[in-house]
């Protein structure tokens, strides 16, 4: 167990949770810090509060890694239900209109390349984006309709894996940050001629994190506070895997540690290229390569 403080214990590491529907993202960060009685929580990615699927939760050292999940790919499963727009974009909102039609599988397969690549995306109504400060879902729900700019986004994937029936269909999408799955549903729909929203979503995946690899928010009441739960931590490092590793002596380390650069070892990395660099196999500090040293941009009180 890690060093116990009177306000939490010093722990790092990241805690992967296949979060159930009906909590929200802050609430399971909020219940994970209490079962480990951890001095500081965060997680890599909100999910809204019906879908379920990967919540990668970091812990002390391990939040100063959370912006590398932030930033890669991540795989959602969803249900469509055509026929129908609503004002949230999903099932929890009101219906606000209709339609008879229903495209083949054909015609939706035709449809899903313009959602694919290099996309320009609108945020629903009902969104975290902000809005002259405040928050979009807060002006929605005091009635107010705000325009919201498109925002780029990296699709990776979108494939049709399932007709379910006439009015439901099962979407995979690989995408990169801040890809909202709503907003692909409402924009099919309207390219469809049909109207739709998502039913419901699942995080497959978010970088090295996979849900079905996740635990259970059963699991983590019922090892709460008895030290048990620090057997399913798994390592800072782990939220860094995107960024090249480069080895240092403790000598370097030392100078890391403190802000410096310090000489690593390094291979495969340009100058300019961000890195981390790791002694013994834990992490030191990320930063940028240049000329054989590391510039560490944020450094880990781990030792």
């Amino acid at each position: 167990m890690g060093r116990r403080r009177k306000n939490g214990r010093d722990i790092s590491g990241w805690l992967v949770i296949n979060k159930p529907a009906g909590i929200t993202s802050n609430a399971v960060v909020n219940k994970v810090r209490w079962a480990m009685d951890a001095k500081k929580a965060g997680h890599a990615g909100t999910l809204d509060p019906e879908a379920t699927g990967v919540l990668a939760i970091a812990l002390g050292e391990a939040t100063k890694t959370v912006p590398y999940i932030t930033d890669a790919q991540k795989a959602y499963r969803f249900t469509v239900r055509l026929g129908q727009a609503t004002n949230t974009d999903d099932a929890e909102g009101e219906v606000i209109a209709e339609s008879d039609t229903r495209p083949t599988d054909d015609e939706i397969r035709a449809a899903l390349p313009q959602f694919t690549g290099d996309i320009m995306q609108i945020p629903p109504q009902f969104s975290a984006v902000k809005i002259d400060g405040q928050r979009a879902y807060k002006l929605a729900r005091a009635g107010e309709e705000v325009e919201i700019k498109a925002r780029p986004l990296w699709v990776e994937e979108l494939e049709l894996v399932e007709r379910i029936d006439e009015d439901h269909i099962v979407l995979e999408m690989i995408c990169g940050k801040g890809g909202y799955v709503r907003s692909i549903a409402r924009d099919l729909g309207a390219v469809l001629g049909c109207y739709a929203h998502v039913k419901s979503l699942h995080r497959v995946w978010s970088g090295p994190f996979e849900a079905e690899d996740g635990i259970t928010m059963d699991l983590v009441e019922e090892l709460a506070k008895t030290g048990d739960l620090d057997a399913y931590l798994r390592p800072l490092e782990q939220g860094l895997e995107d960024l090249p590793e480069l080895r240092c002596t403790p000598e370097a380390a030392a100078r890391l540690r403190h802000g410096n650069p310090g000489m690593v070892l390094a291979s495969d990395v340009e100058y300019g290229d961000e890195a981390w660099a790791s002694l013994d196999g834990k992490a030191v500090a990320v930063g940028v390569y240049k000329s054989g040293e590391l510039h560490p941009s944020r450094v880990f009180n781990t030792a």
